[in-house]
């Protein structure tokens, strides 16, 4: 039985990478029911496709759609991340599921969104953030954009804006009773993240450059540096007072080149200072000078420190993954916590169960298999 929030919604996941999936995850992570269909021989991802069931259909065949569209039509919601038009190629496109059940929730993801002179065209993550402005704001000035890895289009702007917007479209659909289509693209997730800093542009609080701005970089006061060590500490004093505990840690209150921290012409010394002072300690020396300052500063950590820090083990931020870590769901719910994640599933390994949560019998089962319509893992196809 699941545990969280969603317990007793059930989302039919059409198999597909990346963004998709980490918003299927998230819905399973809170207790959803999440079916994955999966084409044959296909490779399921140890985190992104956590705490699923699987079964594995032939979607070309007549026999492989009309077991996805019962599926489907048993669930809430459906979940797909195909260029546009695939779906309705497939025969499970909006409409085909509609046609039997209005309320079901068609959640779709996309970079370019299903329409517009783009929607056909291929792309990745660094495609979408470049066109919505994000990539030209980050980098150092005078250098490249910097690739902020695929966090902003596939997950932040893609995957976790998906699991909003069916979400969303269930609430409306238990009140209505009729289920809508979410077109969730990364392109429109990414200009959406961008929210603060086009308010900040009309205000005249943000130049339209790379590594100038309060938040880019370019202020002393909201960077990184690296320690006598080669590693680095993260410094986010904003506020004054944040920094001028910044400045007492690293006993520069005194110094004149720090009298204004807004003063943009002595950025540039502040700067200097400030990477003398920090590489003359290592990064642990110098967290352990900020561990209880409200200087905000703190260490820059790798993804494999990241687990063993004292807050996230007091959190239980990750939990285990073979000999490393994974991250925990969240977010945390006091009266239906979400439970542990369970291990990703082989791909089928739930076919034949699935198929009798339908109704089939072993006999009719054993008519889609044979037929090549449904592939079941071998042991599970034997029992068949």
């Amino acid at each position: 039985m699941n545990s969280g929030p969603l317990n007793g919604v059930r989302v039919v996941e059409l198999g597909g990478i990346g963004p998709a999936p980490f918003a299927c995850m998230m819905l399973a992570d809170l207790g959803a029911d999440v079916i994955r269909i999966d084409r044959p021989g296909a490779e399921l991802h140890p985190v992104l496709h956590r705490s699923r069931r699987s079964i594995a259909l032939d979607l070309k065949s007549e026999r492989g759609r009309t077991v996805a569209l019962r599926m489907i039509e048993a669930g809430d919601i459906v979940i797909e991340g195909f260029r546009p038009g695939v779906a309705e190629r497939l025969g499970i496109g909006p409409s085909d599921v509609h046609r039997a059940h209005q309320r079901v929730v068609y959640g779709r993801m996309t970079g370019w969104g299903q329409d517009g002179p783009w929607a056909r065209l291929p792309g990745h993550d660094i495609n979408y953030i470049a066109l919505t402005g994000a990539l030209h704001a980050i980098g150092p000035a005078g250098g490249d954009p910097v690739v902020p890895l695929n966090l902003i289009g596939d997950f932040g702007g893609g995957g976790m804006l998906l699991a909003y917007g069916v979400l969303a479209a269930l609430v409306s659909a238990r009140t209505t009773g009729r289920g809508q289509v979410v077109d969730a693209a990364m392109i429109d997730g990414s200009a959406a993240l961008m929210a603060m800093l086009h308010g900040y542009l009309v205000e005249g609080r943000w130049v339209d450059q790379r590594g100038v701005n309060h938040l880019d970089g370019a202020a002393p006061y909201y960077r990184t540096y690296e320690c006598g060590d080669g590693r680095h500490v993260a410094v986010g004093c904003i506020e004054p007072q944040f920094y001028a505990a910044l400045l007492e840690g690293l006993e520069l209150s005194d110094d004149p080149a720090f009298s204004n921290q807004e003063d943009r012409d002595r950025w540039p010394v502040m700067i200097e200072r400030l990477r003398e002072k920090f590489a003359s300690r290592s990064r642990d020396e110098w967290a352990d000078v900020f561990a209880t300052s409200s200087a905000c500063v703190t260490p820059v950590l790798s993804m494999n420190e990241a687990p063993l820090h004292p807050h996230h083990a007091h959190r239980q931020t990750y939990v285990a993954l073979g000999s490393g870590h994974m991250p925990r769901p969240v977010p945390r719910f006091d009266r239906t916590p979400a439970g542990d994640p369970r291990p990703a599933p082989t791909v089928g390994s739930d076919g034949a169960a699935l198929l009798a949560e339908l109704g089939m019998d072993q006999r009719e089962v054993r008519r889609h298999v044979d037929a090549g319509a449904v592939v079941l893992p071998s042991g599970l196809e034997d029992r068949s």
